[in-house]
């Protein structure tokens, strides 16, 4: 939810119960889009997406500003149970979320993923929300902007 708010204040307000609850809302009036992985009949994780424009913070962060946002989609966030973390499920979630955008005729896709620490040590995957950028290579995602190498924006032409 934290993209979705109009600023980065605006999330601090309502993170936790009233993040919860303003996602259930877009939830039930198909606002929210994304996909989600089970093992067995058990939710075990997500990756949410969804119209650029739908997540107003964006153009908050400097990293992530542009102009040309109108007809792009956002991968946004990975969600996943940490007794499935570090198994492959993010980039399962990847690369299905890849194709039902491609079968809605969506022509452009954006990722925001994590690369190291300041220190340049590896982001653990507790901390690797954005989904790390080796997946979104592997799927053909390339770097278009890069003002901080530590959040680059990656796009896939469809």
């Amino acid at each position: 939810m934290c993209w979705r708010t109009p600023t980065y204040k605006a999330w601090l307000k309502i993170r936790g119960a009233g993040a919860k609850t303003a996602f259930r809302n877009l939830i039930r009036e198909g606002k929210a889009r994304g996909m989600l992985a089970f093992v067995g009949d058990e939710p075990v994780g997500w990756c949410s997406f969804g119209p650029r424009l739908d997540f107003p913070v964006l153009q908050s962060v400097e990293a992530y500003k542009r102009g040309d946002i109108g007809n792009v989609l956002s991968i946004t966030c990975f969600f996943i149970h940490r007794k499935w973390r570090g198994k492959g499920l993010s980039r399962g979630l990847l690369k299905a979320s890849i194709e039902a955008m491609r079968r809605q005729g969506v022509k452009i896709i954006e990722g925001y993923p994590v690369t190291t620490t300041k220190s340049g040590r590896r982001v653990g995957v507790s901390m690797a929300w954005k989904g790390p950028l080796k997946i979104f290579d592997e799927q053909g995602f390339r770097v278009v902007q890069s003002v901080d190498a530590l959040k680059p924006l990656v796009r896939l032409q469809l």
